[in-house]
């Protein structure tokens, strides 16, 4: 193995040594932690530590890196105490996540790593926001996102580098080229020579280097980093390497055949490095020795620090806390002139007037720039705030979402908007496993609404029609807004942006241009979690949200009905003391949903209601839901499938109990 040191002094050739030994034997300790019992399920990262060290040491201090479970010597390189480390593994209060997290599925600002979830692929997309930042500041930053050669199958992967290569971001997407994803060698997962040749594709520079040799990563990366700072880019940088134990210890190596183990060895990073600082004379004999004891000193300290910590003793309010960053409500009352508008007319003015109010927000979305977005929300937004800002994308749900939890975390707001609310399916990993847990996890704040024109009554059919609201209600640590007319639209979008919480937004499509109401022209915002009553009488309460108002207030009306009709406007949090009280007030109740009923909000709101305000009903709580088929295309099936029609029927049942 050639080492070329290039520009490299003594000292910074020795420092280099020293950040490479330490996660090696960081991990001798842990495997025999491991046979003792003492430690949990671990992923080894020996023989492919020159990568992560050889990377982190040529990045600033204050460029993030998104690692993966075999990256120790990012962590490490960074100077994390080892004690640290091992309370955050053994899943110690003290650890990063207080517990609620395994060995790398941490982040941590203060060194600015972000850290991996289960689902490979995931993070490429949130790389991207963060280097988005970096370019629309000017930084001249750049940030640095692993792979492994299995997750590079996913859809994630060819999402992140396609809009990073359209975008030109300045990120670096280093693929550990190991050989295996869990069992499966490289020939049974992709059918391409060496992963450079993807880079032609994306129309991006791809290089390929020797990722067990410390110098080649540290000096390739050193130069590619100062360049792209410089001359922001994406690029695609494969590491040819080998994973010497298993996937995790458990999973053994049985499957791989012996001679790769005997070929590897003796291209072991470390080994080869410290022969060749011996024999240049730069590492003196005994000096490894004393190195590796020093490391065991600061291991042992840590260990029996972490050992000696008591376990966690649960606590329901603090878990319960730590689901939402502190959210101030900055109350801005309606005030001034008011205008008639359209719901569609409303949403664009909230959001012109959001975009006007923090500079540091940014929209993305498919066809919102030019072309204002398929229902015109973003008509002219462009020439206002600039492409920068109004920002077209590529087909790709999920790079883009993790995109905006990337801006998030690096001091942006952002909204993405579905072109469709069925559409948020092809990113719904990253709102259900990233926005929603991010907070929960390593305290930060997902800043990002997730706009999502819903709903049937345009003739659509299934794929641009459903109604998706209680996929995500059942998800912690994400926020539901659906406002049902435009003057609750406008205030509650601005409530929703302001907030660091990621908010799922819905907007009825039929609702856009149907329904128009009075609405102040300056900017405002409403609380969340406050419903609406409309007070017709005590006979019956009607409890909805979207379209569901528009047609319980057209009945309850036309045919003179005692009820009140709750809207809800927010459906996570929903204003259960509100519920409460109508329930109390009226003593028969229906829960309206243009949702299928089975497995509805609507259900749980009923359930609620069961649990919490049986001593105050005189009937069983009535739940009426669309059908439980897809949304059909002919109006007559469509018009079928929508509870509306059954609405008179029902209701007379409730009120004749």
């Amino acid at each position: 193995m050639y080492f070329d040191r290039q520009n490299l002094s003594n000292n910074e050739l020795i420092n280099i040594y020293r950040n490479l030994v330490k996660p090696r034997v960081i991990e001798e300790k842990m495997l025999i932690l491991l046979r003792q019992g003492k430690v949990g399920k671990w992923f080894s990262g020996m023989g492919q530590e020159a990568i992560s060290v050889g990377t982190t040491l040529a990045l600033h201090e204050d460029e993030y890196i998104l690692p993966l479970h075999r990256n120790l010597g990012v962590f490490t390189t960074r100077n994390i105490p080892f004690r640290k480390l091992f309370a955050q593994w053994q899943g110690k209060k003290s650890g990063f996540t207080k517990g609620r997290e395994r060995s790398f599925h941490f982040g941590t600002n203060e060194y600015h790593i972000v850290g991996m979830i289960s689902h490979l692929g995931a993070m490429l997309g949130v790389a991207n926001g963060i280097s988005l930042a970096h370019k629309l500041n000017k930084e001249g930053k750049i940030s640095v996102v692993f792979s492994g050669d299995g997750g590079t199958s996913e859809g994630d992967f060819h999402e992140a580098l396609n809009v990073a290569a359209v975008w030109q971001l300045p990120v670096i997407f280093l693929i550990e080229n190991n050989g295996y994803g869990l069992s499966t060698p490289g020939n049974e997962q992709f059918r391409c020579k060496q992963f450079i040749d993807k880079g032609i594709g994306y129309g991006m520079e791809a290089v390929q280097i020797d990722g067990n040799n410390i110098l080649e990563v540290y000096n390739t990366i050193s130069t590619l980093a100062e360049d792209i700072r410089r001359n922001p880019r994406p690029v695609l940088l494969e590491c040819i390497t080998f994973r010497m134990r298993g996937h995790e210890e458990a999973s053994g190596t049985k499957y791989v055949p012996p001679h790769l183990f005997e070929e590897w060895k003796t291209k072991d990073p470390i080994d080869n490095y410290e022969a060749w600082l011996l024999n240049e004379g730069i590492l003196n004999p005994g000096d490894d020795a004393k190195i590796r004891k020093e490391f065991l000193a600061e291991i042992e300290a840590g260990l029996e620090e972490v050992f000696a910590e008591e376990e966690i003793v649960a606590d329901a309010e603090e878990e319960m806390k730590d689901m939402f960053a502190e959210v101030k409500f900055e109350q801005v009352p309606p005030s001034g002139a008011q205008t008639e508008k359209r719901l569609v007319d409303a949403i664009s003015d909230g959001l012109r007037q959001s975009m006007q109010k923090h500079s540091n927000l940014i929209i993305m979305g498919q066809d919102v720039a030019e072309y204002g977005g398929v229902f015109k929300i973003t008509d002219n937004f462009y020439q206002e705030f600039g492409k920068e800002r109004v920002r077209n994308t590529p087909i790709t749900e999920s790079s883009i979402l993790g995109a905006g939890y990337g801006l998030a975390i690096n001091g942006h707001k952002a909204v993405v908007e579905m072109q469709f609310a069925d559409f948020v399916t092809c990113g719904f990993n990253q709102i259900v496993n990233n926005l929603a847990k991010s907070h929960y996890r390593w305290a930060q704040p997902a800043d990002v609404v997730v706009r999502m024109p819903t709903g049937a009554g345009v003739q659509a059919g299934p794929f641009h029609s459903q109604s998706n609201e209680a996929w995500f209600y059942h998800v912690p640590g994400l926020k539901i807004y659906y406002p049902s007319n435009p003057f609750d639209a406008k205030g509650l979008l601005a409530t929703a942006i302001n907030d660091p919480n990621p908010v799922l937004f819905f907007e009825h499509k039929f609702l856009y241009r149907s329904v128009n109401g009075m609405v102040p022209d300056a900017y405002y915002t409403l609380p969340e979690g406050q419903a609406a009553v409309h007070n017709h009488g005590d006979d019956i309460c009607i409890i909805t949200y979207g379209w569901g108002v528009h047609q319980a207030l057209k009945y309850v009306t036309e045919n003179q009905i005692k009820a009140r009709v709750v809207d809800l406007r927010t459906l996570m949090p929903w204003d259960k003391e509100t519920v409460y009280e109508q329930v109390k007030a009226t003593g028969k109740v229906m829960v309206l949903t243009e949702d299928t009923l089975t497995g509805s909000i609507a259900s749980d709101i009923s359930a609620w209601i069961m649990e919490n305000c049986f001593q105050w009903l005189d009937a069983p709580v009535k739940r009426l839901g669309s059908m439980d088929t897809p949304v059909p295309l002919a109006k007559t099936l469509e018009d079928q499938f929508l509870p509306w029609s059954r609405l008179k029927e029902a209701l007379e049942e409730l009120r004749s109990y």
